[in-house]
């Protein structure tokens, strides 16, 4: 799973970047208009750019522009509101420009904007933008991994990043003021989900600001512009910022939570229960899935692939001598050989498994990414809730790698066969490779850098796990047993997040149908249902784009036969960066047409 960097943890791609300062209209909307179509396009991706990093300071950060280093955005809803009015006004401004005479990438890029600011205008409609947190992740948590994702090369950046952390009470009294506005409105997260949200937010706090993930800059070398003197006084304010304000708003916020917002949390599972919350789910469902498909259609094609994943692990769980699926799926949860004892043996086989990919990739692709990536460990204070890893992007232009986070908590729920697809997942091929090479595009930065639809992102991550079969990856029935499980596993959401929100299931009928079907521990069953219930529709991506990336080299293979190259295939499905998945049908099926008059 991606985790977006720009944001404090997304509940999707673009609704939660907008949560906190994200896409808006460029303001200069008076100014004169360019002679041709093509040019009037490019002043109006260019302002745009400008102005989402003005009103997304951290996110200009993390890609290098340091003019608003000092700052940290306003999430309050009236900025929220200006934000939409203003996306409002370049969505007209987009809408004059006519499609005839741009060129078939400008096209591309004129759909793809239009699609970003009309939801990020439709989704402000609704009272769910009030909801900031998750059970898997919250503004608290992006908050203090802003350390990790930022590159301080002089002393001015130490000292900037102090004062945006001296700026923070401010923004956490906006989050909680418009999280108690959220509750008194009839919009508060369901009590199933919230079990680790405390916890999340105050383990971040510690006793000794050294050890806080906020002092984590301060533990490299001295910058060379700084004297000793200096930089033990940046030393000195950190400890000080971090102890006098940023561990009292932490406190503060979880306080809130547990006496006041814990109470009041909502009965049911359901989004659907919330005011307005049955068209929310459908906006979201749309947005998740760049698809016009309805909830009972996912429910039904989720209910497909779960017959058929169920049929080969029935042949899988034969080949490795067991008389059912359920008596293989037994063995694998409970033998401890399948398991890691120390939180140093999981991270040192997940690393193995990445470096075994890493030999393979040119294989599977013409074109690598430059920038490389590492793992490690998730943060202590959310692993226990969360999921069993993720991925955080990284930035070129930061000179910041990629990070493939495993979490390292509940050994015994970790199993070792299921490495593999999960490297292939959050690593390479999947999320790393995917957005690494997006990055490097010669695209506006539009697409370059912003652009992330959940269904193309998380679709080629699942797809990645398919091309272990090509690597040699599942090479035992356990190892493979996991890939069946984590296509299972994404199977199940289609039906579980439907059947939550569309179709009035509770947690407990969700849990047990993800039991009955997959091989995950109960403690990932348990995260991965809380997620679904706390983040309504984002969990339908993954299947829905993985089965049009299948589909459609499926076609390619049919007609290209032996000119088929899956190298080229590959290439194709990434070269033009995240995109829906409309987009990406068209762009392979044109795509086929040339390979079959090529030579």
């Amino acid at each position: 799973m991606l985790r977006q960097n720009f944001t404090p943890r997304n509940r999707a791609a673009w609704a939660s970047f907008v949560k906190f300062g994200g896409v808006a209209a460029a303001m200069a909307l008076a100014g004169p208009v360019a002679a041709a179509p093509t040019d009037d396009l490019k002043t109006l991706l260019a302002d745009h750019y400008a102005w989402t990093l003005r009103e997304s300071p951290t996110f200009a950060s993390s890609v290098g522009v340091r003019d608003y280093d000092t700052e940290l955005g306003d999430p309050s809803l009236a900025a929220e509101d200006r934000r939409a009015a203003q996306a409002g006004a370049f969505l007209k401004r987009l809408d004059a420009i006519p499609d005839a005479a741009l060129t078939p990438a400008d096209r591309t890029n004129k759909a793809i904007l239009r699609r970003m600011l009309a939801e990020t205008i439709e989704g402000n409609r609704f009272g769910q933008r009030m909801i900031l947190f998750t059970s898997y992740s919250s503004p608290w948590q992006g908050m203090a991994g802003m350390g990790e994702r930022l590159n301080f090369r002089g002393k001015q950046d130490y000292a900037n990043y102090l004062t945006r952390l001296e700026k923070l009470p401010a923004v956490n009294d906006t989050w909680l003021a418009i999280t108690q506005q959220a509750v008194k409105a009839g919009y508060a997260q369901p009590c199933v989900s919230m079990g680790g949200v405390e916890q999340a937010i105050r383990g971040v706090v510690t006793t000794d600001a050294t050890a806080s993930r906020f002092y984590t800059p301060f533990v490299k070398y001295k910058p060379r512009d700084a004297s000793e003197a200096e930089w033990t006084a940046l030393q000195t304010r950190a400890k000080t910022v971090i102890g006098g304000q940023v561990n009292p708003a932490y406190t503060k916020a979880a306080d809130y939570i547990r006496t006041r917002y814990l109470p009041a949390c909502a009965k049911v599972a359901s989004v659907s229960a919330q005011p307005g919350g049955a068209a929310y789910y459908r906006f979201a469902v749309r947005q998740q899935t760049t698809t016009d498909l309805d909830p009972e259609a996912i429910h039904q094609i989720g209910l497909s692939e779960v017959a058929r994943i169920r049929a080969e692990m029935d042949k899988v769980a034969k080949s490795a001598g067991f008389a059912t699926r359920e008596a293989f799926v037994a063995e694998l949860r409970t033998n401890p050989k399948y398991y890691a004892k120390t939180p140093e043996e999981l991270l040192a086989a997940a690393s193995r498994v990445a470096k075994i990919i890493d030999g393979k990739m040119p294989t599977l692709f013409n074109r690598l990414p430059r920038l490389p990536y590492g793992v490690r460990a998730i943060p202590a204070e959310i692993a226990e809730g969360t999921t069993t890893a993720y991925y955080s992007q990284g930035s070129p232009q930061n000179r910041i790698a990629g990070t493939y986070y495993v979490n390292t908590s509940k050994l015994d729920q970790r199993p070792l066969w299921e490495l593999p697809s999960l490297t292939a997942h959050e690593a390479v091929p999947g999320h790393h490779m995917q957005i690494a090479m997006q990055q490097e595009l010669d695209l506006p930065p539009l697409r370059a850098r912003l652009a992330h639809f959940t269904a193309f992102t998380e679709g080629w991550g699942l797809y990645a796990e398919t091309l272990g079969n090509e690597m040699g990856l599942y090479d035992t029935p356990e190892k493979a047993m996991g890939r069946l499980s984590y296509d299972m596993w994404r199977a199940c959401r289609l039906v579980v997040d439907t059947g939550i929100h569309a179709k009035g299931w509770t947690k407990d009928r969700a849990v047990a149908f993800m039991r009955d079907n997959t091989a995950l521990s109960a403690a990932n069953i348990d995260a991965e249902v809380n997620r679904y219930i706390a983040w309504p529709g984002q969990a339908l991506g993954y299947k829905l784009g993985e089965l049009k990336i299948l589909e459609l080299r499926r076609k390619a293979e049919a007609a290209l036969g032996a000119k088929f190259d899956l190298a080229a295939f590959n290439d194709t499905v990434l070269e033009q960066g995240s995109v829906p998945l409309d987009v990406l049908d068209a762009h392979v099926i044109a795509w086929i047409a040339v390979q079959m008059n090529a030579g």
